[in-house]
C-alpha cells in the first residue's frame, strides 16, 4: 500500500483527519447479509480534535471543515475500522507463548510461573511493557484487558507505558495466595492492599482502568476471594477478571477445594465476583445453571479460541451461551501466552474453526463487530471506543486486504463484496494486514514495506 499523505502524517505525528473506506458497526449483526448492522463509507473522512473523533462522514461533505494546511492521512486502498479490542491477555507471558507440550495446570507450573517471577524486577517489567504495547499496536489492537504478574511493579510498568503512548488499558495485579511458587504468592491481606494502592494510583488516571484480578479459584483461598469482592464493593467502576471452566482437570480441582459450592461459577458468585464488569476467560464446560447465573448477573464470557486449541481445553459453545431465554454477554480475546497470536484477525479465524467443529458458525460481520463494537460493549466502554462516532477516541486500525500474495490472489475474485473481503482478512490476515494503527489520531504503528 503506497500512501504519500499517510507518510506525511507519520512524519508530523498527529493527523487532523484520516481518509479512506470507513467501516463501523451500529449493533450486533443478525447474520450474514445484515447490512443494517454497519455503516460503510467508500470515501470517508474522520475528523480528529484533541485525540477524539469530531466528525465522521463523506470526504466530499467534510473536507471543507479542515483548517488550511491540515494534515490528512489518506489510505485510498485501506479499510479503516475502530481499533481492535482484546479482552483477555497476559502481559507477563510474552516469552511463554509457543511453549511445547502441556495441559493447563502443567503448563502453568512448567512455563508460566517460572516466567512470571522475572516481573519482580522493575527494569524487566518496563522492557516487557514496551514490547507488549509494540506488539499489540503492530496487530491493530488499541485497547486490551491485561493480567499483570503478582508483583505491583509489573502493573505500574504496564500502565505507565500505555499512558506514555496514549493507549487505554484495563489491567490488574494477579492475586494468588496458594498453589504457586513462594516467589509468586501474596496473601489475602497484601493482595488486597497492593490492589487498592494500584486502584488509587491508576484507575481513572488518563485512559487507564483497573481490573481486580484473582488468577482463578485454584490459586486463591476463600479469604482472598472475599478480599477481591471487597475491592469491587469499595471501588465502583473497576472491572474484575479471572478464569472459569477452562479445563476438566481444573474443574475437578476446584470441586475438591470448594466442596460447599454448587459448581465452579458458584465459587465466584459466593464472594460477589459476578456482575456486568466481570470478565470470565474461557467458559467452555459450563452447566446450563451456570450459564443462567452468568446471564442473570450480566457477566461476560470471554472466548479465547487459539488458547483453547493450543492447550487442548475444549470447544467454546457460542450457541448455548447465546440462547434467547438467558443470553450470556460474550467477548473475544487472544489469551496470549496460552493463545498463539497477538492478532485479533488470527483469533477470529480460529474462532470460526472452533465453532465449525461445534457445528456452529461465525459470519465475518459478527467477527468484526466482536473485535470492535462488541468487545467495547462487553467492557462497558461503548461511549469511548469501538465505533467511528463523534466523541469516541480516535483509535483506528487500517487494514490491507491485499497484504500478502495469497490475499491479493484471493481478492481478485471478491468483486467488491464487503463480507467476502472481511472473511479473507479474518482467515488469511495477520499483522501483515495491518497497514497502520492510530491512537488518539496519532500514528502508533505503520507497516514498513
Amino acid at each position: 500500500m503506497t500512501d504519500t499523505a499517510a507518510t506525511a502524517a507519520t512524519a508530523t505525528g498527529t493527523a487532523a483527519a484520516i481518509r479512506g473506506r470507513l467501516l463501523s458497526f451500529r449493533r450486533a449483526p443478525d447474520g450474514p447479509g445484515d447490512a443494517g448492522s454497519y455503516r460503510l463509507i467508500e470515501d470517508g473522512l474522520v475528523l480528529v480534535e484533541d485525540g477524539r473523533i469530531a466528525a465522521v462522514g463523506e470526504h466530499a461533505d467534510l473536507r471543507g471543515r479542515l483548517p488550511e494546511g491540515a494534515t490528512v492521512a489518506h489510505h485510498p486502498d485501506g479499510l479503516i475500522l475502530p481499533g481492535f479490542i482484546d479482552t483477555h491477555i497476559h502481559f507477563p507471558q510474552t516469552q511463554v507463548i509457543a511453549s511445547y507440550g502441556a495441559r493447563l495446570l502443567d503448563w502453568l507450573e512448567k512455563y508460566t510461573f517460572i516466567e512470571e517471577q522475572r516481573y519482580a524486577d522493575p527494569a524487566h517489567a518496563a522492557a516487557g511493557a514496551a514490547f507488549f504495547l509494540d506488539e499489540l499496536l503492530r496487530n491493530g489492537t488499541t485497547t486490551a484487558v491485561a493480567y499483570g504478574s503478582v508483583h505491583p511493579q509489573s502493573v505500574d510498568a504496564l500502565f505507565a507505558e500505555a499512558e506514555r503512548r496514549g493507549a487505554g488499558l484495563i489491567a490488574g495485579k494477579v492475586m494468588m495466595d496458594r498453589h504457586a511458587p513462594a516467589a509468586l504468592t501474596d496473601t489475602a491481606e497484601s493482595g488486597y492492599a497492593d490492589s487498592k494502592a494500584l486502584i488509587a494510583r491508576w484507575h481513572g488516571h488518563g485512559r487507564q482502568r483497573y481490573a481486580v484480578t484473582p488468577r482463578f479459584a485454584i490459586t486463591s483461598t476463600e479469604a482472598q476471594l472475599e478480599a477481591a469482592g471487597t475491592l469491587l464493593r469499595e471501588h465502583a467502576g473497576v472491572h474484575m477478571q479471572t478464569h472459569l471452566s477452562e479445563n476438566a482437570e481444573e474443574i475437578a480441582t476446584v470441586r475438591r477445594l470448594f466442596p460447599a459450592a454448587r459448581d465452579y461459577t458458584d465459587v465466584y458468585d459466593r464472594f460477589g465476583l459476578l456482575g456486568p464488569t466481570s470478565l470470565f476467560g474461557h467458559c467452555i464446560h459450563l452447566s446450563d445453571a451456570e450459564m443462567g447465573r452468568l446471564s442473570e448477573t450480566g457477566s461476560v464470557a470471554v472466548f479465547c479460541p487459539t488458547s483453547n486449541l493450543f492447550i487442548g481445553s475444549g470447544l467454546f459453545d457460542r450457541a448455548a451461551l447465546a440462547r434467547s431465554d438467558r443470553p450470556v454477554r460474550m467477548a473475544l480475546a487472544t489469551d496470549v501466552g496460552g493463545g498463539t497470536s497477538y492478532s485479533m484477525l488470527r483469533t477470529a479465524g480460529e474462532a470460526y474453526k472452533v465453532l465449525q467443529l461445534n457445528r456452529q458458525n461465525l459470519p465475518a460481520l459478527a467477527a468484526f463487530d466482536l473485535m470492535t463494537r462488541g468487545n467495547a460493549a462487553a467492557l462497558g466502554l461503548e461511549s469511548e471506543i469501538g465505533t467511528l462516532e463523534p466523541g469516541r477516541w480516535a483509535d483506528l486500525v487500517v487494514l490491507d486486504s491485499r497484504a500478502t500474495p495469497a490475499m491479493r490472489h484471493r481478492m481478485t475474485t471478491v468483486d467488491g463484496d464487503l463480507e467476502e473481503e472481511l472473511f479473507v482478512l479474518m482467515t488469511l490476515g495477520d499483522d501483515r494486514a495491518v497497514a497502520a494503527t492510530y491512537l488518539r489520531g496519532r500514528v502508533a504503528h505503520r507497516r514498513i514495506g
